[in-house]
């Protein structure tokens, strides 16, 4: 099967406000030491994580349907939401900054952690470091009312204020990984592929419902998707309902979901907590590839991606697309547990079953 680019819905999508955040296409990439290590002969890179803003990340893609919204709508004034190493947060933030609009995070201690680097650096720091004012609660009850104040505040001053969900996860914003479907079948389509599985996160849900939806439409693309946050039956009903929002407003009928493939079993004790898995997994991709991982998001899919291919759920001659979504700053949120993982090291014969390629 081949990608069908006449059926899907490409005017309706391209209708749609949308900002010029630069940076696309990202990179398709091979990746044949990581790919030798799993028994993957064909396992490439979607590097979302090297777009230039803000240090990159996935978030972008949803930002540019959000932030178009926006700036259509007359704003001047982003809110938004997320624990406080977010990765979301920051990218808004820098997005925010390219197109001259205030930034306001609200930001709560989601995650049971503490200390200097998780309190402090990483993502919290390039916050500021792009202009946005942060502002951090203790619970949903605190954030409820620092977002009414912060509204309030707004409507004194004659400011217009857009609203950008947790993860920028909303019909809206899955738009962005529709779009990034359409742009990831054409780079396969350069390379001769007619199909592949793609391996995604799911944490708010967007990034793999528009995944979900993308491929349904492409056809040739399916969604092999890591839980990160929600456990199994949580995700899977978000992941529906955010491709239903899509598809309506796309003016497309839900698709079937018989293209995705869900598992929960790499989250560990919850969202923000690694496990040795994620640990492993960040060791082996830098080791074989220099790609670095990051141990909220993309360290638990990589985890996934180890367990998944020693398990066999991949033939060989399959074309695995993992989908690199970002997270370099929040690594450094964890800088005591980054550096010993590293030291630990081991060598490739500890990663989940993989050995050197070589």
């Amino acid at each position: 099967m081949t990608f069908d680019l006449d059926r899907f819905p490409g005017a309706a999508l391209d209708a749609v406000p949308r900002a010029d955040l630069g940076g696309l296409p990202t990179p398709l990439v091979p990746a044949p030491r990581l790919g030798a290590a799993l028994g993957l002969p064909s396992l490439l890179l979607k590097r979302d994580d090297v777009h230039p803003l803000g240090v990159g990340g996935n978030k972008l893609r949803k930002l540019e349907f959000h932030l178009g919204a926006a700036l259509a709508a007359g704003a001047d004034t982003v809110v938004t939401f997320g624990a406080l190493q977010t990765n979301h947060g920051r990218q808004t933030a820098a997005a925010c900054a390219k197109l001259g609009l205030r930034c306001e995070l609200v930001l709560t201690a989601k995650v049971p952690r503490s200390g200097e680097a998780y309190e402090r650096s990483g993502n919290l720091a390039l916050d500021r470091l792009f202009g946005a004012r942060v502002h951090r609660c203790a619970d949903g009850e605190e954030t409820g009312r620092v977002y009414d104040r912060l509204i309030a505040e707004a409507a004194d001053e004659g400011r217009v204020v857009a609203t950008v969900p947790v993860g920028g996860s909303d019909a809206l914003g899955t738009l962005g990984y529709v779009a990034a479907a359409r742009e990831l079948a054409g780079q396969l389509a350069d390379l001769g592929i007619e199909r592949a599985r793609v391996v995604t996160p799911h944490a708010s849900g967007a990034t793999a419902a528009g995944v979900a939806l993308g491929g349904a439409l492409l056809g040739g693309l399916d969604a092999d998707v890591a839980c990160v946050s929600h456990p199994l039956d949580e995700a899977a009903e978000n992941l529906a309902q955010l491709v239903a929002g899509g598809a309506a407003l796309l003016d497309v009928a839900p698709p079937a979901l018989d293209h995705v493939w869900m598992s929960d079993t790499t989250i560990g004790p919850g969202y923000g907590v690694p496990t040795d898995e994620t640990w492993a997994a960040l060791r082996l991709f830098g080791r074989t590839e220099g790609v670095v991982l990051d141990p909220v998001y993309t360290g638990k899919v990589g985890a996934a991606l180890v367990e998944w291919a020693a398990r066999g759920r991949f033939d060989r001659t399959d074309h695995v697309v993992f989908l690199h979504t970002g997270g370099l700053p929040g690594l450094y949120g964890y800088a005591p547990e980054f550096a010993a993982a590293v030291e630990a090291g081991g060598d490739l014969a500890d990663l989940g079953g993989a050995g050197d390629p070589q």
